[in-house]
Parts: structure tokens; C-alpha cells; sequence
């Protein structure tokens, strides 16, 4: 049986100003340099004002957008907003990422003497390798990509044969199909001695026992001394597992840079945090559009009335984009300073052990922000201090509860549990159950589930794994 009823629900419609600042609020300032840009192509009644002092006294006075009532048919303007200074933008300090990995083989490419077919399928074999410079697909998926994908006809042999040169390039070990060949190819550019050749064996002849650290097995088989074993080991640990990692392919763009949003001194004691200054540019009301409105006030003529609404309707558009960026420097301002007050301690040194467990909810709770816009400020965003450029995430983390029942945070965890590792005996590399006893002993209460789940987290191996000769 069907049933018919009113249903009543409460619901909250954002209005333009907060769906430009919620907008606005997630953009770097980089970002948001583009956006004004964009607003100002789009918005037909906007200006940048660009004038010097001596032109804008000569000038006839336009619209002022910080005037503007919505009520006012046609409203009394200035020239131009006082939302923003003319100071030119400052000397940013930036960071630079490496140049791409991608770029810099096709780099390497473009030196060799290849016809433009074989250029072609050498350059789809570098745009198919993994951010750490492995191919892991099957030679026969590149073939048969090369053809649906690029229209490329080729077979596996030609493949081979470019895979063989993009080998050949730096960074050593590129275009491997798996760590052994990736470790095989390195190792074939050192000099030829005893130990390299006795590297090369293990890794050729023997290297499942090799990563499971069967060493007796190895010394058996190929009659090694202890010695002479750890000589070729020594060899081994010294190539990069990882070649494609030597290069940041994070960006296209070789050397682009990041512009901290926030920087913070510290001065006699103080903690000092400031924004950066950006290039906003002042906003004003074309000329051409405030006539449009100043005849219209006078006037009785539909298209002329039509024109001042059109007119009208762009300069609250226009209000509601310089107020969405004054919100987003408030927000973005307090939000900042509610971080450096709750991690005070960790900001006047940069020392972890320093950094308190603060979740998004403690900053929200802090500022009387939603969750949400906390979450906003801190994507993509980065802050410089006397020691190091940050990324906002970074002093974000959970927390557990020391000896004495103070909670402390997942990092300083991770930091301890490191040290201890770091310390260990290699010949006698501690079991995850010592290592709960160490952290105990360090006044850490961690269960040994958690000690697996950090250990894996920084990429530190089993004990078996760990354990040298």
C-alpha cells in the first residue's frame, strides 16, 4: 500500500560568498594568482588598476567596490578598492623540485642515432616505466599498446632492442623489469674485481637466497669464505634499488616552485607567523560599465535599464570575490596561528620529540572552524621556519599514551622505534616482541601489533631480514 505524506527538512543553502570563499580557501597562493587572473578575464566590469599615483590623480573617479550597497539602483563609487596595497611582490623563498625523470631520458634519448620509428617506441617504453624507473609490464602489453594506443607497429624483438638502450642511460638500472636485473645492470658498470664478480654471481645465480639471507647456503654453493661473502654484500648494499627515485617526476616542470603560504620567525623568544605578501591586484569597475549605470539612473529606456542590471549583477559578483579573498586570508591566518599555539614547543626548536598528537578537530575546536575548512587550509598548503619548509600535513598525527599517561605523538613513536633499530646488534637484530621491551624501557607503552604496523610504516624489515654477517 502506497502512502502520501509532507515530509519537512531542514536545509542550508550556501550563499555565493561562501561557496567563493570555501573555493578560494583550498587554493595555494599560486593558485589563487591564477584565479584572480581568471576573474579578472571573466568579469567584463573588473579592471586591474595599474595606474601610478600621478595617473590616477589625473583621472576621472570610477567605481569603488568596497562602497557598493546591493539596495542602491544606482550606487555613489570611488575609483577603486582599498582592499589591497600597491607594494610589489615580494622576493619569495622557494624550493625547487629535481628535474623529471621522464625528461630526463627523453633527454638522453634524443642524443641517440634511432630512426623515427624506433624513437617513437623508445619513447612510449620511458612514458611506461613506474615513477622508480622499473618497465613492470610484460613486453607483449607494450607491443600490443604501441599498436592500439599510438598506432605503432612493432614486435617484441624491437622492443628489446630499445629497452637495451634505454638501459644503458642514467640514472645506472633504469628499464629493469625487477630488482635483480635493476641490480644487475649497476653492478656491470663497477670496476671488475674478486668482489664485484662474486656480487654479480650471487646476484645472477643465487639471489633468492641472497634477499632471504640464507648466507651459509651461498657460501656452500659457491665455496666463499665468510670474508669474501660480506666483501660481495658490501658491494651489493651500495646500488640503488630505486634508480627512478634519484629524479622527482612529482612535476613536469624542471625546477618549479613551491611559495610557502606562511612563514614564522623566531625572534627574542617570540614566535612570530605573517603571510607572505602575494601579488593581488587591486580590483576596480570599468569606466565603461559605471557610465552605463550612471545614465541608466536617469533613464526610462528598457535596454539601457536591462544593461544597468546586467552591470549590476557582475559587480556583486565582483564583491563577492574580493570579500571571498579577505575570508580566506582571515581563515587561513587563524588557522595557521592555532597550530603554531598548540605546537609551540615543536615550532621554537623544530625538535619531534617536541610535536604534541593534534587531529583536524583540535585546530576546529581552537578556531570555531568546521572540520571541513581546517581540512581545506591545510591541503596543499606550506610554511617556512628558521628550519626547514613544511608542508601543513606534516604536524598533523595521532597520538598514544606514554608510561605516565601522557600521550604523545605517532611520529615521536616512529622516532624512537627507529633509534632503537638503528642501535641494534646486526648480528643479532631485535624480534618485534625486544623491540616492545626497548620502547617499554624508553617509557613507551606499544603493543606489539603496533610495533609491525610502525615498522612496516617506515620500511624497516623483519629481523630475520635485518640480520648481517
Amino acid at each position: 500500500m502506497l502512502k502520501q505524506g509532507l515530509e519537512l527538512k531542514q536545509t542550508q543553502k550556501l550563499s555565493p560568498l561562501q561557496i567563493q570563499t570555501i573555493k578560494l580557501i583550498e587554493l595555494p597562493i599560486q593558485e589563487l594568482e591564477q584565479r584572480i587572473r581568471k576573474e579578472l578575464e571573466e568579469n567584463p566590469v573588473l579592471d586591474e588598476d595599474v595606474q601610478s599615483e600621478s595617473e590616477e590623480d589625473q583621472a576621472p573617479r570610477e567605481v569603488s567596490l568596497s562602497e557598493y550597497k546591493e539596495d542602491d539602483s544606482i550606487p555613489g563609487y570611488r575609483l577603486r578598492s582599498d582592499n589591497y596595497s600597491k607594494d610589489e611582490r615580494p622576493q619569495y623563498n622557494t624550493f625547487s623540485v629535481k628535474e623529471s625523470f621522464t625528461q630526463s631520458l627523453q633527454e638522453q634519448l634524443g642524443y641517440r642515432s634511432l630512426s623515427e620509428h624506433q624513437y617513437a617506441v623508445a619513447s612510449f617504453l620511458i612514458g611506461s616505466l613506474d615513477d622508480d624507473g622499473y618497465l613492470r609490464r610484460s613486453i607483449d602489453s607494450v607491443v600490443d599498446d604501441l599498436s592500439f594506443r599510438a598506432n605503432i607497429e612493432t614486435d617484441e624483438q624491437e622492443v628489446l632492442d630499445m629497452l637495451k638502450i634505454i638501459q644503458e642511460f642514467d640514472p645506472a638500472g633504469v628499464g629493469a623489469r625487477d630488482l635483480r636485473e635493476c641490480l644487475l645492470l649497476q653492478i656491470r658498470h663497477c670496476k671488475k674485481t674478486p668482489e664485484v664478480e662474486n656480487a654479480i654471481r650471487i646476484l645472477r645465480d643465487h639471489f633468492n637466497e641472497f634477499t632471504s639471507k640464507h648466507f651459509q647456503k651461498i657460501m656452500t654453493r659457491m665455496n666463499l669464505s665468510e670474508a669474501e661473502l660480506k666483501a660481495a654484500i658490501a658491494k651489493i648494499l651500495k646500488l640503488n634499488p630505486s634508480p627512478g627515485g634519484q629524479i622527482d617526476d612529482s612535476y613536469t616542470d624542471q625546477a618549479q616552485q613551491i611559495v610557502p603560504d606562511f612563514q614564522l620567525e623566531y625572534k627574542d623568544g617570540e614566535l612570530l607567523l605573517s603571510m607572505p605578501r602575494f601579488s593581488v591586484p587591486e580590483l576596480r569597475v570599468n569606466r565603461k560599465y559605471a557610465d552605463i549605470l550612471m545614465e541608466a539612473s536617469n533613464s526610462s529606456e528598457r535596454e539601457k535599464k536591462e544593461a544597468a542590471a546586467f552591470v549590476k549583477k557582475k559587480i556583486d559578483s565582483a564583491k563577492w570575490f574580493v570579500e571571498a579573498i579577505k575570508q580566506r586570508h582571515n581563515t587561513l591566518s587563524s588557522t595557521m596561528q592555532a597550530i603554531v599555539d598548540y605546537q609551540h614547543d615543536y615550532f621554537v626548536d623544530g625538535d619531534e620529540s617536541h610535536l604534541k598528537p593534534m587531529v583536524l578537530k583540535d585546530i576546529a575546536e581552537k578556531t570555531g572552524f568546521d572540520i571541513s575548512t581546517i581540512s581545506r587550509v591545510v591541503n596543499s598548503k606550506y610554511i617556512e621556519t628558521h628550519f626547514g619548509i613544511y608542508s601543513l600535513k606534516y604536524f598533523f598525527s595521532e597520538g598514544l599514551e606514554n608510561q605516565d599517561g601522557e600521550e604523545v605523538s605517532t611520529r615521536e613513536l616512529k622516532k624512537a622505534l627507529q633509534e632503537c633499530v638503528d642501535n641494534e646488534d646486526k648480528h643479532k637484530p631485535y624480534t618485534d616482541d625486544e623491540l616492545v621491551d626497548k620502547m617499554t624501557e624508553k617509557g613507551y607503552k606499544v603493543a606489539r601489533r603496533t610495533i609491525a604496523k610502525y615498522r612496516d610504516q617506515l620500511g624497516i624489515p623483519k629481523a630475520r631480514l635485518r640480520k648481517e654477517l
